[in-house]
């Protein structure tokens, strides 16, 4: 047989089915139907009773006049309804847009404005800012559904046409909803968090979604019927793809309103959990935690990390409750998580403080990714593999964005010569393992030297007294640029920047060293990364 005898067969329905994370939920509503599939307080769902209602969200939505390529957005924290949506917005053909639960009503209008949403869905808690947000939007009739939650709230607010409950009755449980004919097609639209400028819309496609949970799956070792607590905001990056990734295994999840430390320690031990995820600060606040001091994992209980470049300090600190914690790296763009501190048997013999800064690394590529590189800026070419030479960190894979929506020329702009182009700053390791050292605009330039404000945080986050640290750019007229500290302490401690100075004189060079210093509450966006660029506006006023 020669080659083009190979090339005469054409795709069929029988061997070729577009990839879609929607798949997963019909297959464990069938298989396992009456295990949980959602636990919020007293409201809990079998995977039967979740792919039910999410067929009537979708009957709902289609009754309404959405149509294949519409936007359905969504403002709220980790309820039954916001996963329900995960399934029930695509499944209708339309786009999910979910929005972040702690931005201004002028940005809530603006992201609506710019999808052209033709349905919103707004959490009780949420009403008043989104309230404010649908008066500036050009699409007065848009439609909202309010979630109305009478465990958080003995009044629920609402803002909109019908309840959600309501809203889904119209549903037909019997309604034929279709897979994508088409797995490029879009199944949800995310915001970055537009820290210069307006935010970007970030579109997914259907196959980047499948092969997110499925690489998820494979990478951190996750069993059949995981218990996993539900902390990472499912606005961000559709909270990191973990709803689909659960449906596929038939897992419970256990939604949560809100980040409080003494819940989650509570609920880890009363629900068994088995996986969470969260940021860097979300590991420091379980750490600094009083509840902290009592608690003791009965069970191994992995934690999946990202957002920020985490301390080797708070891995060796929240390690020792007795959680093993993977770091993970990616980007809005890239639906998440693409790189993983994947870890080696052969490190098991390791010092703790080692193997801490192993697990500090940002790592090496997951399965679903298929390529990444570390590039010299000027040249372009890959930098040495020696864990000194910095370069930017490009991506390829299945798991990038389509686009950003109605921008084609920055589309284009991030995808040159093949490549997506992270702006992030990273070193590569003889072992092939990344560790980022910066955003390339948070690089400090002092005296033509370029100083890592990560290098500098890892030192001052060792600070026995210290709970967060963030290095910005301060302004210098000898210098250009000198590298500016602000500080979160640890509660019922008390420092000096003489103490300070006197501390960084023992670890960082002298130009490294923060020349000023700046005690304060960290701003930190809703999931947990710290707000360098109004940090770098309040170093410049000296304000805080």
């Amino acid at each position: 047989m020669t080659k083009k005898e190979y090339d005469k067969f054409d795709k069929a329905n029988a061997n070729f089915q577009a990839l879609t994370p929607l798949s997963f939920i019909e297959r464990s509503a069938k298989v396992f139907p009456n295990h949980p599939a959602v636990v919020y307080g007293e409201i809990q769902y079998s995977w039967r009773e979740l792919f039910d209602r999410t067929i009537k969200l979708a009957s709902a939505l289609t009754k309404f006049g959405i149509k294949k390529g519409d936007t359905v957005s969504i403002l709220s924290a980790n309820t039954p309804e916001m996963i329900e949506a995960h399934f029930g917005v695509p499944m209708s053909g339309a786009i999910l847009n979910t929005i972040n639960t702690r931005l201004d009503s002028e940005t809530i209008g603006y992201i609506l404005n710019h999808s052209d949403a033709k349905v919103f869905i707004v959490d009780c808690e949420l009403a008043p800012e989104a309230a404010k947000a649908v008066k500036t939007i050009k699409n007065q009739n848009i439609f909202i559904v309010d979630i109305l939650d009478y465990q958080n709230s003995q009044a629920p607010k609402s803002i909109g046409n019908i309840s959600y409950d309501e809203f889904i009755e119209h549903g037909d449980v019997k309604f034929p909803w279709q897979l994508p004919n088409d797995e490029w097609d879009a199944i949800s639209l995310n915001y970055t968090s537009g820290t210069s400028g307006k935010p970007k819309g970030v579109v997914y496609h259907h196959r980047g979604s499948y092969l997110m949970s499925m690489g998820t799956i494979t990478d951190w070792n996750l069993p059949k019927h995981p218990k996993y607590l539900y902390t990472v905001p499912l606005f961000h990056c559709n909270g990191w793809g973990h709803a689909w990734t659960m449906a596929a295994l038939a897992g419970t999840m256990f939604c949560t309103r809100a980040i409080i430390p003494e819940e989650i320690f509570n609920s880890i031990t009363t629900h068994k959990i088995t996986h969470f995820g969260g940021a860097p600060i979300v590991l420091n606040m379980l750490l600094n935690s009083p509840a902290a001091r009592d608690f003791k994992c009965r069970r191994p209980v992995e934690i999946m990390t990202a957002g920020a470049p985490p301390p080797a300090s708070i891995l060796q600190g929240i390690e020792r409750l007795g959680f093993n914690v993977t770091q993970v790296y990616g980007l809005t763009e890239t639906y998440g998580h693409t790189v993983m501190s994947t870890w080696n048997s052969d490190w098991n013999d390791l010092q703790n403080d080692k193997k801490a800064q192993l697990k500090a690394r940002q790592g090496v590529g997951m399965i679903h990714t298929s390529g990444l590189k570390v590039v010299d800026l000027d040249s372009g070419e890959q930098v040495a593999q020696d864990g000194i030479h910095t370069g930017e960190i490009l991506i390829r894979g299945n798991t990038i964005m389509k686009g950003y929506l109605k921008d084609l020329s920055t589309t284009e702009t991030v995808f040159k010569n093949g490549w997506f182009h992270t702006g992030d700053i990273a070193v590569m390791h003889p072992d092939g393992y990344i560790e980022i050292k910066d955003r390339l605009k948070d690089i400090i330039i002092s005296g033509g030297e370029n100083i890592s404000s990560v290098e500098i945080e890892d030192v001052l986050h060792k600070h026995e007294s210290i709970s967060l640290a963030a290095v910005v750019a301060l302004p210098d007229e000898k210098w250009g640029e000198v590298p500016c500290a602000f500080i979160e302490l640890i509660n019922g401690k008390s420092l000096s920047e003489d103490e300070i100075e006197s501390f960084c004189r023992e670890h960082l060079a002298g130009f490294k060293r923060p020349k000023k210093v700046i005690f304060c509450e960290l701003p930190k966006t809703a999931t947990g990364k710290i707000q360098k660029y109004e940090l770098r506006m309040r170093a410049r006023s000296t304000q805080c």
